[in-house]
């Protein structure tokens, strides 16, 4: 029998001739796919959102539209629902963010209509800003209270040397005394003053004129370390020593240690001539339970 296929003819010579068995083998030979075809095989399409989006934020469940969480083009949240990166969803198909909750209310307000939350939440929702990269929310916080204040007080003590490392020290020295009595509470000593050079009563209607007269050998003779745990000073701006006491009871506050301090007296410490240091000395007390 002879096949006819196409203009070519195949005679029914076996020798000529393929077998059916040969054929099938050909046939059922895989080929080895090309980098492209292997690329096209999978292709990594984007992830489609609603337009109105389900959110689990910690266990907290929200609802919003996808235009508010794309409101602002250079923030986490854009970014997350912009399709290019996947994001997971809870059981029963709300998109999952994997963080607290308790303030995303604020931070959908203002991607909404420009709300700002009330006082007592400001420093908690700047957090929240920070973490979801939020611009224009932090520019808006940063310039109300008690963001506004801190700024203030923050450009105070950075004229303040080591301040943050005294902070510390009297953290570490007050524990380690606690420890030692096995007492609920330890008093260190605290200098704080506002002046480099040390003065007496009767220098002080002219201090500013003295001071600058004397020499750098004279000068020499008034340097010393008060006798005190920690010292903070000198500095240079209006605010005085009540405002430096008041900022570091606040951070230590903030950290959770309980703290009372009074003034105990002044160096005593004689210096040259009449000279005395005179610099404030106060009592800390740092309560632990």
């Amino acid at each position: 029998m002879v096949v006819v296929t196409g203009q070519n003819k195949v005679s029914g010579n076996p020798d000529d001739a393929m077998s059916s068995s040969d054929a099938e083998d050909d046939f059922q030979e895989p080929a080895t796919p090309t980098a492209t075809q292997a690329g096209q095989a999978l292709p990594l399409l984007p992830q489609q959102f609603p337009e109105v989006v389900p959110l689990n934020v910690g266990g907290m469940y929200f609802t919003t539209r996808l235009s508010t969480l794309r409101r602002y083009e250079d923030t986490m949240l854009s970014a997350m629902f912009s399709g290019r990166h996947y994001i997971p969803t809870d059981s029963e198909g709300r998109y999952f963010i994997d963080r607290d909750g308790t303030y995303f209310g604020d931070i959908l307000n203002f991607l909404r209509a420009g709300d700002l939350p009330p006082r007592e939440r400001v420093r908690s929702v700047y957090k929240e800003a920070q973490y979801y990269s939020i611009g224009p929310l932090l520019d808006n916080l940063e310039d109300i209270q008690p963001l506004k204040g801190e700024k203030v007080r923050q450009a105070f003590l950075g004229l303040m040397p080591y301040y943050k490392d005294h902070l510390e020290r009297i953290i570490e020295i007050a524990k380690l005394r606690a420890m030692q009595r096995k007492a609920r509470f330890a008093k260190l000593k605290v200098c704080v003053f506002k002046e480099e050079m040390p003065i007496t009563p009767y220098e002080c209607p002219h201090f500013n004129s003295l001071r600058f007269e004397r020499s750098e050998s004279e000068t020499k003779l008034f340097e010393h370390h008060c006798e005190v745990d920690v010292s903070f000073g000198p500095w240079e701006a209006v605010a005085d020593v009540y405002d430096l006491l008041h900022c570091i009871v606040t951070d230590l506050s903030d950290r959770g240690i309980t703290v009372d301090h009074q003034c105990i007296g002044v160096c005593d410490k004689h210096l040259i001539n009449h000279y005395y240091c005179k610099r404030p000395i106060y009592e800390f007390k740092i309560t632990w339970w």
